[in-house]
């Protein structure tokens, strides 16, 4: 046993820390990620069955028992986030399909997604130690002087109170997306049994990628939104074009801004044109308000469930603006040009703001301001950002005369066209579907026609905008110079051309009390408290405030031959001791 080294206690705790370190940070980070995920799901399906619970036990002629309840709100969370569902109780038998999801019930999920995604990375011990080594848990941008401490694709470094977190961003990214995914599975085994039933397909695309996009963006803000993986996904643009989506400095470049102002310009215009047309027709919405439910919690209901839709009205709303129009089921497309007459619907709120079929008038032609106003939002948005480096833009006196070159501005105009065009086109995607069979296949706006009406009105607005208010900015006149400054130019010009070189460098002191003292200190010094005599260098040539026969004193304001030193003593004041 003479080769066997015998170890300490606290040298295997020593040896073993390392281990215990490695093992308490990857595997309790994994599965806290996985219940973050599971939670965020779960909440997202508690509010849903509240909501329905509460709806159904107001109604006066519920139809199920709380099972169906149930069902109902599993499948209704599953469509909120873009999932078919099929409807197999209908009059004539045949399944159909109802594939509508209200929006806004999906603002709710992808904020708690968010939430877990932040807080998966952490590990659970984002207010103290970790045990280790003593560092925080997530150091931020903010937290280190002058953002040093980021590595390269975005990881801050450990340095004492501030560390990298104690999760990897893979890891936290992949719990919280199974964790969802694994309450998403169960809810749509458990809505399977009741009468709206998931579609297996649409389900099984649009819940995973909705969990994946909310989830990454999630860690990316965790993580500080660090700018590598967004340039590793923009390499397969020209490298002229990356700055134009994402910033040297990190912020998001000039053509991302203005797509974002169009986006929001166009879904804001579309939902006030919703607006306005819900009011003209306000007594027919009222009407049928009233003629689809008798108690008060129905309208409660239908009151609610037009709220939800709402953002499917604006991107109808911007749909209709933009010319293509929607579909108010197959083969009838509402549009500004014309109208075709809508097959039989159940009376609804917000079908009421439907324009009437036909030709369309001067008022439904007037709703193409919108993406006119778009588009000069996105041309004056690039003109302002129109700057080396995309830092904000030319301001007043921040250099007019470095922006950039027409050519420039049109391409950052143009991708920003582009981008919005493909955010109208996802949204049509996302704001319509089918309602039924037959007739009712098809509901809301083409994606395709969306995106190619968007891409053809920024590109024909924004474009020359973009151009015309970047070379109105750096068309920057010259100021004049002051007339002060030119008179004492050619005075001190003067003046050197006749004093000559030699008496250029002791040209006077600088008006009134100086040319008052000039003859008794030629040499142009003056002496200070201690008696010794200081050189003074003089602003002005004493040549500029001598008289002139045409227009008088020169440098005044006034022609009135003021001045403000003669009422000045000339010798000091008599002290106390010269009394």
């Amino acid at each position: 046993m003479a080769g066997v080294i015998k170890m300490t206690a606290a040298a295997r705790r020593r040896l073993s820390a390392p281990l215990l370190a490695r093992v308490r940070d990857r595997s309790p980070g994994l599965g806290d990620a996985l219940v973050s995920g599971a939670v965020a799901a779960g909440l997202g399906l508690a509010w849903c069955a509240v909501l329905v619970m509460l709806l159904w036990i107001t109604s006066p002629y519920p139809d199920s028992g709380p099972s169906g309840v149930l069902h109902v709100t599993a499948a209704l969370w599953l469509l909120a986030h873009g999932a078919e569902l099929i409807r197999v109780d209908t009059l004539s038998g045949v399944p159909a399909p109802v594939g509508l999801p209200p929006l806004l019930l999906l603002a709710l999920p992808v904020w708690l997604l968010l939430r877990a995604a932040r807080d998966a990375t952490d590990g659970g011990a984002g207010d103290g130690d970790d045990g280790a080594g003593g560092f925080k848990a997530i150091a931020t941008v903010e937290d280190l002087e002058d953002g040093e401490g980021l590595r390269e694709g975005g990881r801050e470094e450990a340095v004492e109170g501030a560390g990298p977190p104690l999760v990897d961003a893979r890891t936290a990214w992949t719990g919280v997306v199974l964790g969802y995914l694994a309450v998403a599975l169960a809810a749509a085994l458990f809505a399977s049994g009741g009468v709206l039933r998931p579609s297996w397909l649409w389900t099984g695309v649009y819940v995973p990628l909705v969990a994946a996009v909310v989830a990454g963006l999630g860690v990316w803000s965790a993580y500080g939104r660090p700018g590598g993986p967004l340039r590793r996904l923009l390499r397969v643009l020209p490298k002229g074009l990356r700055p134009l989506l994402h910033g040297p400095d990190g912020r998001p470049g000039v053509a991302a801004r203005a797509a974002a102002a169009g986006v929001a310009v166009l879904l804001g215009g579309g939902a006030l044109l919703v607006a306005v047309s819900l009011v003209a027709h306000g007594t027919e919405a009222q009407a049928s308000l009233l003629r689809l439910t008798e108690g008060w919690s129905g309208r409660c209901a239908v009151l609610l469930l037009c709220v939800a839709l709402m953002p499917n009205a604006a991107v109808w709303g911007a749909a209709y603006a933009l010319g293509p129009g929607f579909a108010l089921g197959a083969g009838h497309v509402v549009g500004p040009l014309s109208s075709a007459p809508p097959p039989f619907l159940p009376t609804f709120p917000l079908l009421a703001a439907v324009p009437e079929a036909g030709q369309g008038a001067w008022a439904h032609w007037a709703a193409g301001v919108v993406p006119v106003v778009a588009g000069v939002v996105m041309g004056r948005t690039v003109a302002k950002g129109a700057a080396p480096g995309e830092r904000g833009g030319t301001k007043p006196g921040a250099g007019r005369d470095v922006a950039w070159s027409p050519w420039r501005g049109a391409a950052a105009a143009a991708l920003a066209a582009l981008l919005c065009a493909a955010v109208l086109a996802g949204l049509a995607v996302l704001a319509g579907g089918p309602l039924g069979v037959a007739v009712l296949a098809r509901f809301g706006p083409e994606w395709w026609q969306v995106g190619a009406a968007t891409l053809s009105w920024l590109t024909l607005v924004a474009v020359p905008t973009a151009v015309g208010v970047g070379l109105w900015r750096r068309r920057s006149p010259r100021a004049e110079d002051p007339v002060i400054g030119r008179q004492r130019e050619q005075a001190s010009k003067g003046a050197g051309s006749v004093k000559g070189a030699g008496k250029a460098k002791s040209a006077g002191t600088a008006g009134g009390a100086g040319a008052a003292r000039a003859d008794k200190n030629p040499e142009g010094t003056l002496p200070d408290k201690t008696g010794t005599t200081a050189s003074r260098t003089p602003d002005v040539p004493y040549d500029l405030y001598e008289y002139d026969a045409l227009y008088g004193p020169q440098d005044q304001d006034d022609d009135t031959g003021y001045h403000p030193y003669d009422f000045l003593p000339t010798d000091p004041a008599p002290g106390p001791d010269r009394a």
